[in-house]
């Protein structure tokens, strides 16, 4: 069969010759004939006309050759396809509305699933890419579920795990880069040596990290990304050797890497080695300095389940004779294996395929329309299909036809759609999907456009199968009859057309609901307080790397008497991460007293180094006390301020000034403690919407170094106004020291909120449309109801009916539909709410005022699409219509 249809279409290939060939053989055979019938006496003008009787009909030989190469159903394809073309080019306003609908629809579902494709579906670009896994040690009774790795689980987990063919470990960080006075900081990523072997791919110029690299006093040396290297070093092949200064130091180039590779979400331009310490690889930094990530790849045949048991193995052999083993298994401490690329994208999962649900919904209701304008049209080609199934047109002919013209017709608005996708995908960039893990890779390409194609002509198969069955139901004489009389149409096909409609209210509804509820969740999530004041605060990163902590301190001094005396500089301050920053690490914190229950485990909190007047340049409330001012970053007393949710937490009945704690599980030895001197509101750290009170401390910044700071104004103008001012001050101060990263706290704010706030927009985007086409769809049917009974609305006002008793009707039945589809609506509105539960803030499943709102919207657009068909039956004249053939 596989031959015989690959024949068919190498025939179908070479068409023409096939044609001319097949023209002269059967001019050859018949000239034989003649030929043999003149040698045997007869004359040659009468050989050839009996020679063409006896051979019969060329075209009747043609037509088996034809079909002997398997040709005729391509050829009746084609007859099928130009008669849908010409059927389509007279009816121009059925065509551009069908078009428009299909463009719209599955534009929309293109432009979802370009997002949904390139995050969710598409393999991270490793080979064997579904054998990457991720691995993050967790600590849930602390509060730490997720809390990454650290050097010394990296050193004693390499070639450990038997599970593992490679496993390797990163950083992502920042560096300054470039010569004095044209310094820029760029994104860097610090691996291990064998990060590159444990992806599967590696630099195409130079090589890898090596061991001795990885150091902290090893010479500096450095891989490049193919963009960074043509950027700076304008492709040049001989690159590798070559020196680029890297926080102030001279480093090596050893490597380029491949233009195509990316990894995960990464924006680094550089990567370093992973330089540590031999200190910072024992067994007593287990369990801190956890800011780093792991990765390793399965071995073949090892499954995650066999990995996740190698793990715990490993990790139960290392505690065995740990100190801290007992504080670490109460705080719940084991490690969790997961797939690398389900993991990075767990966070936007559910609101992904709750958009391209939206968007599924949308494509379902634009079908039914069509399906309901495709019927109403089959119904006024009711007497052309009769007079064609009464001439002989067989069964399977009339499904082709069906099929075939919605087909043409689907295929039409996917190309249209092929342009809405693409033009959606650069619209969905500006609401923000390069925010989202793997969002700056969504792309529109060849794979995608397929897929449309494909979905649009299967859309075409689907949406062909009830008109189909309408043709096929229609009764040939009952057809003709009723055309030539001008009845009604069957109870079938009005009983088709109205659940149709009932089906469209009902999937609008749903999805009406559901942005409702989308619209609900991202109100109540912006109406949270942050914790502090964002209106008028600008923030910037600084990288301080190299730099003692005398250094740190006069440099921040220098810092905040420069930008202090700027105009519209109110209040200036730094901290080592603001608010909604995105780092989110927490530390364990020790209370000088506080002695941990049975069963209770030390807690992981926030922590940050201030310095200036941080907390009023951000607006911090305070609830008791003081707050840490730049005093307290010179003098050697040591305190700190805490939040609300800290002093709760440790102090549930009040007296949280005075008391001293410690950084870290425990009390050390001949350390001072710091002494709390004020209590702050909890402020919203990893997002608006969380409700976990994890507890922050805040320390001068002389007790809590850190090579990343933020600079934090607040200003009398709009702080994007006062971006150049920053820079110069930071430049004036240090020429080395590039400030990043310039946004409004509003802007860090609004960013928190893309999740939320794009899936309500493309919803309510989605809702809109949906509203448009279940007013068409009412429309069309009644209007058409109205146009097919107009010899008998005529007769019944003939007889004495009113006006306005038949607009009555033709209301009342927009009102049967309306209520029938509203309840099939307020169950599905109650399902969907059900799934949509994981992306909803404090919203109900099922949300009354929601419900009713969607109700009453639906109402109003059903009832106004249905006034003007209702006004029309009403004004029929039966003189008009009676004296009508």
């Amino acid at each position: 069969m596989v031959r015989r249809l690959g024949s068919s279409l190498r025939t179908l290939v070479r068409r023409r010759r096939f044609e001319d060939d097949m023209s002269e053989e059967l001019r050859f055979h018949i000239e034989q004939y003649a030929a043999d019938l003149v040698r045997s006496g007869v004359a040659p003008q009468e050989a050839a006309r009996r020679a063409r009787i006896e051979f019969g009909s060329v075209d009747t030989v043609k037509d088996g050759c034809r079909e002997a190469r398997g040709l005729w159903l391509f050829d009746e394809i084609a007859r099928d396809v130009r008669y849908a073309v010409r059927l389509l080019w007279r009816a121009p306003g059925f065509a551009v509305a069908a078009l428009a609908t299909l463009a719209i629809c599955l534009g929309a579902n293109l432009t979802v699933f370009a997002v949904v494709d390139s995050i969710l579906l598409r393999p991270l670009p490793f080979p064997a890419a579904e054998r990457l896994v991720g691995v993050f040690n967790s600590y849930p009774k602390a509060g730490v579920p997720d809390d990454g790795c650290s050097v010394t689980n990296y050193y004693e987990r390499r070639g450990k795990i038997a599970a593992f063919t490679a496993l390797a470990a990163y950083r992502d960080g920042t560096a300054i880069v470039g010569e004095t006075g044209a310094t820029e900081r760029e994104q860097v990523t610090q691996v291990s040596p064998d990060f590159f072997t444990t992806l599967g791919r590696g630099p195409v110029l130079g090589r890898a990290f090596t061991d001795q690299e990885m150091t902290a006093h090893a010479s500096p040396v450095v891989i490049l990304t193919d963009a960074f290297w043509r950027q700076r070093f304008s492709g040049d092949s001989h690159v590798v050797g070559r020196t680029i200064r890297i926080d102030g130091s001279p480093a090596t180039v050893v490597g380029v890497l491949p233009a195509d590779f990316r990894f995960l979400s990464s924006q680094a331009r550089l990567y370093v080695p992973l330089t540590s310490r031999p200190e910072e690889r024992t067994p007593l930094r287990r369990h801190s300095g956890s800011s780093m990530h792991m990765i390793a790849r399965l071995r073949p045949g090892a499954t995650l389940a066999a990995a996740q048991a190698a793990v715990d193995a490993h990790n139960a052999a290392m505690e065995a004779d740990d100190p801290e083993a007992k504080v670490i298994a109460d705080a719940g401490f084991h490690s969790i294996v997961v797939p690398l690329h389900a993991d990075h994208v767990a966070a936007v999962r559910p609101t992904l395929l709750l958009v391209q649900a939206g968007a599924l919904f949308l494509l379902l209701i634009g079908a039914v329309n069509l399906v309901n304008l495709l019927l109403i049209r089959a119904s006024g080609r009711a007497k052309e299909a009769a007079v064609r199934q009464a001439l002989g047109a067989s069964r399977r002919r009339v499904v082709s036809e069906a099929m075939v013209e919605t087909t043409v017709l689907t295929l039409a608005g996917g190309l249209l759609g092929l342009v809405v996708g693409a033009a959606g995908v650069r619209l969905l960039a500006v609401l923000g999907t390069d925010r989202l893990p793997l969002g700056a890779h969504v792309v529109f390409d060849l794979r995608l456009a397929l897929a449309g194609l494909a979905g649009a002509i299967g859309l075409g198969l689907a949406i062909g199968g009830p008109v189909a069955w309408y043709n096929l139901r229609a009764h040939t004489a009952r057809a003709l009859q009723s055309e030539s009389r001008g009845g009604t149409a069957g109870r079938a096909a009005q009983r088709l057309r109205h659940g149709f409609i009932v089906a469209q209210i009902a999937l609008a509804f749903m999805l009406l609901s559901g942005t409702g509820l989308l619209g609900l969740s991202l109100k109540k999530a912006m109406a949270i307080s942050p914790g502090f004041r964002p209106e008028n605060v600008l923030s910037g990163r600084l990288y301080l790397p190299g730099m003692g902590g005398v250094a740190r301190l006069a440099f921040i001094d220098r810092l905040m008497d420069e930008v202090g005396h700027q105009p519209g500089v109110l209040a200036a301050g730094v901290v080592t991460e603001v608010p909604l920053g995105g780092n989110n690490i927490k530390s364990a914190v020790s209370v000088k007293g506080h002695r941990l229950q049975p069963g209770e485990s030390a807690h992981g909190h926030y922590t940050y180094g201030v310095g200036g007047d941080y907390f009023s340049a951000l607006g911090f409330k305070l609830r008791e006390g003081r707050f840490l001012t730049a005093a307290d970053t010179r003098h050697a007393e040591r305190v700190c301020v805490v939040d609300e949710d800290f002093a709760r937490r440790y102090f549930p009945h009040g007296g949280a000034l005075g008391q001293r704690l410690f950084p870290g599980l425990q009390e050390v030895p001949g350390v001072e403690a710091f002494t709390i001197v004020g209590v702050v509101a909890a402020v919203k750290q990893a997002g608006l919407t969380d409700e976990g009170a994890q507890g922050a401390v805040f320390f001068p910044y002389s007790g809590r170094f850190d090579d990343n700071l933020f600079v934090v104004l607040h200003t009398s103008r709009p702080p994007e106004s006062l971006a150049a001012t920053l820079r110069n001050a930071v430049r004036k101060v240090d020429p080395e020291l590039p400030v990043s990263d310039l946004r409004s706290m509003e802007s860090r704010i609004a960013d928190s909120l893309v999740a939320r706030r794009s899936p309500a927009l493309l919803a309510g985007l989605f809702s809109g449309i949906a509203l448009l086409l279940t007013a068409l769809g009412t429309y069309g049917v009644l209007s058409y109801s109205v146009a097919q009974r107009r010899r008998e609305i005529g007769l019944r006002m003939a007889l004495g009916a009113r006006p306005e008793q038949v607009r009555d009707q033709f209301v009342a039945l927009s009102l049967r539909l309306l209520a029938n589809g509203t309840v099939l609506g307020v169950f599905g509105a109650w399902l969907t709410g059900q799934a949509m539960q994981a992306v909803l803030f404090h919203v109900p499943a099922f949300h009354l005022a929601t419900v009713v709102g969607t109700a009453g919207i639906l109402g109003v657009v059903s009832l106004f699409a249905c006034l003007l068909p209702s006004q029309r039956a009403a004004r029929i004249s039966p003189m008009v219509v009676l004296s009508e053939g």
